[in-house]
């Protein structure tokens, strides 16, 4: 019997609970071609709301085409435009003859090197000469508003992990190429956005960046219980297993409704239960999935300096006054100017998140980790 319960992957269909309103909201900026750029911490399922809207969208719409682009491993703007002509050319075309003629009637200055699969009509791959995109990116960063504007139709580029823009070579520059083509597009629309929270709040929040004001922001929150608990008990029914509303609650506490963590505790926990799912099989799958966490976590943990551990120890705690003296002093922070250092460093390495006065761990299952087998406390 296959898990009910999907994590590590997009959840699609029966596997995708909640997010209406966004996936509404999507919907609607996708078909009116206004650009969007998502923000939340990693794992809160951005990547499958994106999917979900696009799917919704392509039900009622078959104008509008949908482009995706992984920048995870893109590190230079060479990479950059490269995988953007590939996949563009992708999304408005899968036919061998359709390819050409778009390489023939668009490049003119750049002469792409384009490589078929033995199934030409499945895959192919795009090489290009640096030295001739660095005189002449027009035409890759326009290529999609051209190539849509000519088949009357909608494009909506999605790119994931945008937020690697700001490690190619004079960042501010390239990024001011990009909105200088993008924000003319009548026929393109941008849906960007990454897991490096704070990276995408530098590139899209700050006014001195040159895409501020891009688009509408959508932050997501956490999917709440009151959904999280009926889809729990929902996808135990699917597969003749049962679970009560307080049980689904209980993992959607531990799991602080953490969307990835709450289908993988959800699952561990289907797995221990034979037909009735109580809380003693939730809290053996909580602790199973600590252990196999556990190396983990000792890895980013000796990556920490010894103040830095001190402050998470202190935040576990529940202090609060971290420029106190009495604080620094009990902890070992050093000084107020460099309890600033440590918070920086922690939000820098996705540990922390800070919002106001309000410190939170972006990785509920480490905190766990850190107080029942770390620090050894009770909190």
């Amino acid at each position: 019997m296959n898990t009910p319960f999907l994590f590590g992957k997009h959840a699609s269909s029966e596997y995708f609970t909640n997010r209406t309103d966004e996936v509404n909201q999507l919907s609607f900026n996708f078909q009116s071609l206004i650009n969007t750029v998502i923000i939340s911490p990693r794992r809160w399922g951005k990547s499958s709301l994106v999917l979900k809207a696009a799917e919704e969208v392509q039900k009622t719409n078959k104008n509008v085409r949908f482009c995706f682009i992984d920048m995870y491993n893109v590190r230079s703007e060479n990479q950059f435009y490269q995988l953007l002509a590939q996949e563009t050319m992708k999304a408005l075309s899968s036919k061998l003859e359709e390819i050409l003629e778009i390489s023939k009637n668009y490049f003119t200055q750049i002469i792409p090197k384009i490589s078929f699969s033995p199934d030409p009509a499945s895959e192919f791959s795009i090489s290009m000469d640096w030295e001739e995109v660095k005189k002449q990116p027009d035409e890759i960063l326009d290529l999609a508003e051209k190539v849509a504007a000519s088949k009357n139709i909608k494009l909506i580029i999605c790119i994931d992990e945008f937020q690697n823009i700001s490690t190619f070579d004079q960042p501010v520059d390239f990024q001011k190429k990009l909105r200088s083509h993008w924000q003319t597009h009548k026929n393109v629309g941008y849906c960007l956005y990454g897991s490096k929270r704070h990276m995408l709040l530098d590139v899209f929040s700050s006014h001195s960046m040159p895409f501020y004001n891009f688009g509408q922001i959508m932050f997501l929150s956490k999917i709440s219980e009151n959904h999280w608990i009926p889809f729990i008990i929902g996808r135990f029914a699917a597969t003749g297993k049962e679970i009560s509303a307080e049980t689904a609650g209980l993992i959607c506490t531990l799991t602080e409704n953490h969307s990835f963590y709450v289908q993988q505790l959800a699952h561990f926990s289907w797995l221990n239960a034979e037909k009735i799912c109580n809380p003693e099989h939730v809290t053996t799958a909580f602790e199973t999935l600590l252990m196999q966490l556990s190396f983990l976590y000792q890895s980013v943990t000796d990556g920490l300096s010894n103040s830095q551990i001190n402050f998470l120890e202190a935040t576990i705690n529940g202090e609060e006054k971290f420029s106190s003296k009495e604080i620094i002093q009990t902890y070992k922070l050093g000084t107020s100017a460099n309890v600033i250092r440590i918070k920086q460093a922690l939000v820098s390495k996705e540990i922390i998140e800070i919002s106001g006065s309000d410190i939170e761990f972006l990785d509920p299952m480490y905190k766990h980790w850190l107080a029942k087998h770390y620090f050894k406390t009770s909190y």
